[in-house]
């Protein structure tokens, strides 16, 4: 795990992991927008194989929304969409109100800049490259949606918000809406991702502890190994040793009565690999550790 620093990509963070911990198989799942910083999952090595299993359905952000102020890209960074609007005289109702009708399930149409792909291209190159981008709406689901401070800066209000999601909802968008809503425009003008499914910021180190980690020892180690991110994020189930050997060949164990995915460990404590009940059976969907 990784606290992304602002202005960074995923791609770029990745690239700078690879030289950190001396590997180039190094993965990441998901992404985030270069002006956003927070939790990025990635995976090293045997770890990489872990990434496509991982249940990372919903999130956590904290972030502030500048409302007075719609742009092209829904943040700070893109072009101001018409003059300002005067918010500063919001009353906290309207406001409440506008971000009860953007909790729970909702219908969103994402930012026109974001990484959905349009006939084999992304949304945001086409954007930049002047395309009048349309997306579908999609259903998405906003489980909190909190007000943790409030601001006035001339016309603008700011809000410090608190947003637990699913995945694929954009909080750019939550900021669009929600200024479209109380018709003076919005925009976001921070974002940190603060937790991934079960992986917290307290999961993440930054880049620097990083740099310095691999400066001091020759090379750097991310904040989990495998067996405690398969702890982490599974439930557990230990094997004796009849039963680990057996998972290590990829054969399958008995059932284990439990829905979903489990994480093996053998009798050493180290993980062997995951498993789900299937016809009877608890058969393997990834062995960590083959015999």
């Amino acid at each position: 795990m990784v606290d992304k620093p602002a202005g960074w990509t995923s791609h770029d963070v990745v690239g700078r992991s690879r030289r950190l911990v001396g590997t180039r198989k190094v993965g990441h799942a998901g992404t985030l927008d270069p002006m956003a910083t927070g939790v990025l999952v990635l995976g090293v090595e045997r770890a990489t194989k872990l990434l496509g299993h991982l249940a990372l359905d919903t999130k956590s952000y904290l972030a502030t929304i500048r409302l007075g102020l719609a742009t092209t890209t829904d943040d700070a960074e893109g072009e101001p969409v018409g003059e300002p609007a005067d918010a500063s005289g919001l009353g906290e109702e309207a406001v409440a109100g506008g971000i009860a009708a953007l909790t729970g399930e909702i219908s969103q149409v994402p930012s026109s800049v974001s990484a959905i792909k349009v006939e084999g291209r992304r949304a945001y190159e086409r954007a930049r490259a002047g395309e009048d981008v349309q997306l579908e709406a999609r259903p998405v689901t906003v489980d909190r949606f909190d007000v943790l401070a409030t601001r006035t800066d001339g016309p603008f209000r700011d809000l410090d918000v608190l947003v637990d999601c699913s995945s694929g909802t954009y909080v750019r968008a939550l900021a669009r809406d929600l200024g479209a809503a109380l018709g003076v425009g919005g925009h976001l003008t921070a974002l940190r991702r603060t937790r991934v499914g079960p992986f917290t910021l307290a999961h993440a180190r930054t880049i620097d502890t990083l740099a310095a980690e691999e400066s001091e020892h020759g090379r750097a180690s991310l904040s989990l190994d495998l067996d405690t991110a398969v702890a982490t994020a599974f439930p557990r189930r230990d094997a004796d040793a009849d039963e680990a050997d057996g998972l290590a060949h990829g054969r399958p164990l008995a059932a284990g009565g439990c829905a979903g995915t489990i994480g093996v460990f053998g009798p050493d404590g180290h993980v062997i690999g995951l498993v789900a009940d299937d016809r009877g059976a608890a058969r393997p969907l990834l062995v960590l550790a083959p015999a």
